[in-house]
């Protein structure tokens, strides 16, 4: 008796046999002999090196932006917080801050060596930081007002006597331009200026405010007019004065009036008022102007 096969196809069924094993072949193929791998440019090490470089310099960039940068300051104000970040041991700050306690001031490097105790290490660092007012670094003659009657312009002819000179605050800007060097342009400035305040000047010492007064100008013009009929302004007690208050002084910002608050309590009150001075950020060049309006009780 014969057994019957199983595995007998037809011819469309080998045919398909045999063109699926045909498709198995070359799909093995394909997988061992093709690279499927990302297509990858060779690049040259010469250039992945140069890369690398700019990588690093913009980390070091980054790096030295994230430093905290010190600005110049004044060494008396420095604080317990500021003495510590600045490298400064307790007892140095502790030093300057009993030093500062006796209304006393540090006005060189030097001096903040005496006080504080500080090495010379430690100073070499700190001390091109150091920022004292002008009024130290740049001492002036204690008269801040210049006084033009007696410059070497005036000497080249007789000076009027008080009572010969002509009121300021009345003068007209043709008498102004008899004046050598006020012009047109400058008696304007001159008149648009006695004009923002009612009852005009207060002092000669306006006379600085002025845009296009020269020193030279100003002593030609103080030997035929002084200011005989002042503006009479209220002045304001510095001891006792408010921010609003202090801010309607010209040349007093608020800024400048919350400096001098700070100094003043820092001072117990002011005694005199060159101590405007030692105020952070105070003009010191518009001293006279903003004593002015000023008193102290």
């Amino acid at each position: 008796m014969a057994i019957k096969s199983h595995f007998k196809f037809s011819n469309s069924q080998r045919n398909g046999i045999f063109l699926l094993a045909i498709l198995i072949v070359v799909a093995q193929a394909v997988y061992f002999f093709v690279d499927f791998s990302p297509n990858v440019s060779h690049t040259k090490h010469e250039e992945i090196e140069y890369f690398r470089q700019q990588v690093d310099s913009l980390k070091q960039i980054a790096s030295e932006k994230n430093i905290p940068k010190v600005y110049p300051f004044n060494p008396n104000f420095i604080t317990d917080y500021k003495g510590y970040t600045l490298g400064m041991t307790p007892e140095e700050i502790d030093r300057l801050l009993a030093f500062r306690a006796k209304d006393q001031w540090i006005n060189s490097a030097q001096q903040f060596q005496d006080v504080t105790k500080v090495s010379d290490s430690m100073l070499t660092v700190l001390s091109p930081l150091f920022k004292f007012p002008d009024w130290v670094t740049n001492p002036k003659p204690k008269a801040h007002w210049v006084d033009y009657s007696k410059t070497q312009d005036q000497k080249n002819y007789a000076s009027k006597t008080y009572a010969q000179k002509q009121d300021l605050n009345t003068a007209t800007a043709l008498d102004l331009q008899k004046i050598n060097g006020i012009g047109e342009k400058i008696s304007d400035n001159i008149i648009k200026y006695r004009n923002k305040f009612k009852g005009g000047f207060i002092s000669e010492v306006q006379l600085q405010d002025i845009y296009g007064l020269t020193p030279e100008v100003i002593s030609r013009l103080l030997n035929d007019f002084a200011v005989k009929t002042p503006r009479v302004v209220e002045k304001i007690d510095l001891n006792s004065a408010s921010k609003e208050q202090l801010v309607t002084v010209q040349h007093i910002d608020y800024e400048i009036a919350h400096h001098i608050i700070e100094q003043r309590t820092l001072r117990e009150g002011f005694k005199s008022f060159d101590e405007l001075l030692l105020v952070k950020k105070f003009p010191v060049q518009k001293f006279e102007i903003i004593t002015l309006y000023l008193k102290l009780n």
